[in-house]
């Protein structure tokens, strides 16, 4: 049939009053498996086990396609089996409403209407069904039946090696790759039968990006995450408690346009230092970090009261042995509450207050997806966000301090890349004003943003909210975590995907 001649094209349950043309339709399909067609019992069964697996595309009304399948509890068939397994001896007694896979029973066009990419709208409607019934995806047994004319100098790997490589044209085969199904491995002896395969199958697999693993919890997982940086005014406290005070209004702020995530910047606290400022600068520091606890528990607290996650940006902290470091907390809405640490510290931070780098690299979990943190400086180093992006970090939250704009554009530019680079979001909040009374710390850059990959589904610019530069402000933008797994999966460019680890390796020590 050709393009010119079509009317309709229409997907439709498949019913018993379509069973005499489904018959035609199977044996015109498959002239090398002429007794292999379901009959009318196999077919009632599949109707009364899982109707909305049964499905065929009809063209100007005549029966042209069709797709069956079940649903199975996967864990059963990962490894080598059989179509009679998978079928339990054709019963489809395997089907279990439970399950986590779809598995495709059959698939097949009749020939006049192959060329009109009917099969792709019969693997459509699975991977929606997909992802309506959030089962992890699709899985098969994929005929290979060109597979006889290679098998006296091929094994079935090495056949399917020069398919992927298109040194062998196998038009199932290649079609089944082109809709994103992947090869888990070769099954022996699945289909009885199919001398053309020699009885040889591919294990197909489609994995859904959507896939939540279900979870008992009275709590449904977010997939919109409303991110609130706090562009922070540095001005002169009288104690912690005003300085707190201003810190609540900023988190009641953006907790009041249910933001899910409130973001400091880097040593936000700074103020506080101007009580101590007749001793030497790192003196001073370490005066400050005489508060760094008590500031992390009552922010800790607001997290619980607001019903926000707060990453407290950066403060300073003297460990028991004297050493200097930069560091934060992720205070969770369910007050739990975990550190972080700068593991760059800037040549001026060496110099002048003796801070030195720490060592703790990790993603961590929270209602809202697995995000990372690095401090300003860290940013810089694209081997840090890399390996939190192998552990599989979508947002990236990056607190900053910087006094020039130079040092700002570092810090930007760096994370802008850190979006593209890892597939994920990137939100910087920086610190702005002047600090007259504070050593080392006298004037303040800041324009906070909020980074994506640069695609179809993103800002052209990669930029998805941007702050006015050097004004004490908030910024809200709403993040759509799915459009991440989009992007890995089909996007223009798969930076993680892509990558030549058989030339290079990184590593986490």
């Amino acid at each position: 049939m050709e393009l010119k001649d079509i009317e309709n094209v229409e997907l439709e349950f498949l019913t018993m009053e379509d069973y005499q043309s489904l018959k035609d339709l199977m044996i015109a399909s498959y002239t090398s498996l002429t007794e292999s067609f379901w009959g009318q019992t196999h077919i009632q069964l599949l109707l009364d086990k899982f109707p909305e697996g049964q499905i065929v595309v009809k063209v100007n009304g005549i029966l042209a396609g069709c797709a069956l399948s079940i649903i199975v509890d996967y864990q059963k068939y990962e490894g080598n089996h059989t179509y009679r397994d998978v079928t339990a001896n054709y019963t489809f007694n395997s089907h279990d409403p439970n399950g986590d896979m779809l598995y495709g029973i059959d698939i097949f066009i009749k020939p006049e209407f192959r060329g009109l990419r009917l099969g792709r709208r019969l693997y459509d409607y699975r991977k929606e069904l997909c992802e309506k019934r959030n089962l992890k995806g699709i899985a098969f047994g994929g005929r290979i039946p060109n597979y006889y004319k290679y098998s006296a100098t091929l094994d079935p790997g090495q056949y399917i090696e020069k398919v992927k490589n298109r040194e062998i044209d196998d038009p199932v085969f290649n079609f089944q790759i082109s809709n994103d199904f992947h090869p888990a491995r070769i099954l022996k002896g699945y289909l009885e039968g199919d001398r053309a395969s020699n009885e040889y199958a591919v294990l197909l697999e489609w994995d859904n990006i959507y896939y939540q693993k279900p979870d008992k919890r009275a709590s449904t997982p977010k997939r919109v995450i409303r991110l609130g940086l706090i562009q922070w005014q540095m001005r002169s406290y009288q104690d912690l408690d005003e300085l707190l005070q201003q810190a609540e209004y900023f988190i009641d702020a953006v907790s009041g346009y249910r933001c899910d995530f409130a973001l400091f910047p880097e040593f936000f606290n700074a103020p506080l230092m101007a009580a101590y400022n007749h001793l030497s600068e790192a003196e001073a520091i370490r005066e400050l970090a005489k508060y760094t606890e008590e500031i992390g528990d009552r922010l800790s607290g607001l997290a619980i009261s607001y019903n926000i996650n707060i990453i407290t940006g950066s403060m300073p902290e003297v460990k028991p042995n004297g050493h200097l470091y930069n560091i934060g907390y992720l205070c969770r809405r369910d007050g739990t509450m975990e550190r972080y640490e700068k593991l760059h510290v800037t040549p001026d931070e060496a110099k002048i207050w003796g801070m030195i780098g720490g060592h703790g690299l990790r993603v961590f979990d929270t209602d809202c997806g697995k995000i990372g943190i690095l401090v300003c400086y860290d940013v810089e180093f694209p081997e840090l966000s890399r390996l939190l992006a192998d552990e599989g970090m979508e947002i990236l939250f990056v607190p900053f301090l910087t006094d020039t704009q130079n040092g700002y554009s570092r810090v930007r530019n760096c994370s802008q890349a850190r979006a593209v680079e890892n597939e994920c979001y990137v939100a910087i909040a920086g610190s702005v004003g002047n600090l007259p009374n504070v050593h080392n710390m006298d004037i303040q850059y800041a324009q906070s943003m909020v980074f994506t990959p640069c695609d179809f589904a993103f800002p052209a610019n990669g930029i998805k909210a941007e702050a006015t530069p050097n004004t004490e402000m908030i910024l809200i933008a709403d993040v759509d975590l799915d459009l991440l797994r989009q992007l890995n999966e089909f996007g223009s460019v798969r930076n993680l995907k892509d990558r030549r680890k058989d030339v290079f390796e990184l590593k986490k020590r």
